[in-house]
């Protein structure tokens, strides 16, 4: 499928979601359906930056349990979600949990920041890719996409479309997540470790005696 296709599709599903009726999960309470197995993510090939214009990835947040949520400040339903985005993340926000909003806004930084002081959003961290190579990277065909990514970085689930995040039935779920254990470094990991342990012991100078 061609890029031009895909774009085209996005604008067209952007369109439709922000003139439909408020979805019957705000009031029913929604949950995500989690895939029979978890799905793998490029996470080092999501690339974008933080409110400081430092780089980042999705690796980086490896061993959280994470909410992805791929908006935009000119997409209707994405801004009527954001609220409750942003109480979630003052709920559950920590060292198990992080709610990353991942902007595609052209404007970058400086856009999501007016659009964070202009509608008292507290909480939520700034992350942008004016690029939108994330769209690509992640197959996303429509804002807001919202997707649960488990401690090892793999896809639970993803839904497409506004939701009333901070809800009971929500941080429940994301609470049975946030329980599981962290991921135990690789056998390579803790030998490297062990390695450069050992390499700046030999090269530490001896203390004064």
């Amino acid at each position: 499928m061609s890029s031009l296709t895909l774009s085209l599709r996005r604008a067209a599903m952007a369109l439709a979601l922000s003139v439909l009726p408020v979805p019957a999960t705000w009031a029913a309470g929604f949950t995500f359906t989690p895939y029979p197995s978890a799905h793998s993510l490029p996470l080092s090939q999501v690339t974008f930056e933080n409110g400081q214009g430092k780089p980042m990835t999705l690796a980086d947040f490896k061993g959280k349990v994470v909410l992805l949520n791929i908006w935009a400040t000119w997409c209707p339903p994405c801004v009527r979600e954001m609220p409750t985005l942003d109480k979630l993340q003052k709920l559950l926000g920590g060292k198990n949990f992080a709610v990353v909003p991942l902007s595609v806004d052209k404007g970058g930084i400086f856009t999501v920041k007016s659009f964070y002081d202009d509608n008292f959003i507290g909480h939520l961290p700034i992350y942008v890719d004016p690029t939108t190579h994330a769209l690509d990277t992640l197959n996303i065909l429509g804002t807001p996409t919202t997707i649960l990514i488990d401690k090892q970085g793999k896809e639970i689930a993803r839904t497409m479309g506004p939701e009333d995040w901070d809800q009971p039935a929500v941080i429940a779920q994301i609470k049975r997540y946030m329980a599981a254990p962290a991921p135990k470094p690789s056998r390579q990991a803790r030998t490297l470790d062990t390695r450069d342990s050992r390499v700046a012991s030999v090269g530490a100078p001896a203390k004064p005696e």
